[in-house]
């Protein structure tokens, strides 16, 4: 029985067009049968030859996925033979290589002068750029390795053993925990005073202690200080009386970090954090504003750093506590 059917034609013109030219022929004759065998069938058994037509073509599906299945071709970009590997290392990159790049850049905004926005911008942009970059140059190499080595590991992909297993992480809620803030809070506030009234180091040519902090904080940015300080204690203690990490003692959490941070940075822009003649006691006056400008960068990087770093731990804590 001769079938001239316009759509079982354009079915098999479309699962060919992927194919290898070598294959093509072999494959095209192959799949016309089947399509004509099983529209005989369903002929046979009452169906009209134009719903027996469409109904084999339906349950046969998407062309381009049945030449795939012909050619042992994968859909996927990347495949679960290495899916894996591929996203751990891109994680790994992300949380290292855009933190370094904006860590240059900013230091390199400083140096040649840039004002506050055009540094800020320059840091978001390029920071954004290596994310995306890494996205990109990861993926590629992965599919690329993924397409030329198909029956082989490539020397990516070892063999998994319990060896492999990570260990237990806490959830931050343990005593060691609680005494670990409580001390540092501690050390935190005691560091502020006496940096105030006894000074941060002793420069001989002066003959006095020299406070590293702008005497100009005192009362009321340092009261803050300790007000915040304070809250940052009792959300420990909270959180180990709670037994565990929740979302809403996370978001509290990055809210005191924000409202400890922004001020700091605020105050470093403006040159009023760190005491003004600490540099010019330390160091000849040509070094001293090219220190003061390193220095003022670190700091900034450092509170940004901190600030996001306690702000994630404290997420991952209660997600793992969920």
């Amino acid at each position: 029985m001769t079938i001239t059917a316009t759509l079982a034609d354009r079915y098999v013109a479309t699962a060919m067009r992927t194919v290898p030219e070598s294959q093509r022929a072999d494959l095209a004759a192959e799949l016309r049968a089947s399509i004509d065998d099983q529209i005989e069938a369903r002929v046979a058994d009452g169906a009209a030859l134009d719903a027996a037509e469409r109904a084999v073509l339906t349950e046969l599906g998407d062309p381009d996925t049945l030449a795939a299945g012909y050619t042992d071709r994968p859909l996927w970009l990347i495949g679960p033979r290495y899916y894996l590997t591929w996203w751990r290392l891109t994680k790994l990159l992300w949380a290292i290589v855009p933190a370094c790049a904006a860590f240059g850049v900013g230091l390199g905004q400083v140096f040649s002068g840039a004002q506050v926005g055009e540094g800020i911008g320059a840091v978001v942009s390029v920071a954004l750029s290596v994310i995306v970059h890494i996205g990109f140059w990861t993926t590629l190499i992965f599919f690329i390795v993924e397409r030329s080595t198909p029956d082989r590991g490539a020397g990516l992909v070892g063999t998994w053993s319990v060896d492999d297993l990570p260990e237990l992480k806490e959830n931050g809620a343990k005593l060691g925990d609680l005494i670990g803030s409580l001390v540092f809070l501690a050390l935190a506030a005691g560091a502020v005073v006496w940096d105030h009234f006894v000074g941060f180091a002793y420069f001989a040519a002066a003959g006095e202690w020299m406070p590293f902090l702008a005497p100009s904080l005192w009362p009321w940015w340092i009261t803050a200080l300790f007000a915040l300080i304070v809250l940052e204690a009792l959300l420990a203690i909270f959180v180990y009386a709670r037994g565990r990490w929740t979302r809403a003692t996370a978001t509290v959490n990055a809210a005191l970090n924000v409202a400890i941070a922004i001020p700091a940075l605020w105050l470093l822009l403006l040159g009023e954090l760190v005491n003004p003649e600490f540099f010019a006691q330390l160091m000849p006056s040509d070094a001293a504003q090219t220190a003061e400008t390193v220095v003022t960068a670190l700091i900034g990087f450092g509170i940004v750093l901190i600030a996001v770093w306690d702000t994630i731990d404290a997420f991952l804590k209660a997600r793992r506590a969920r």
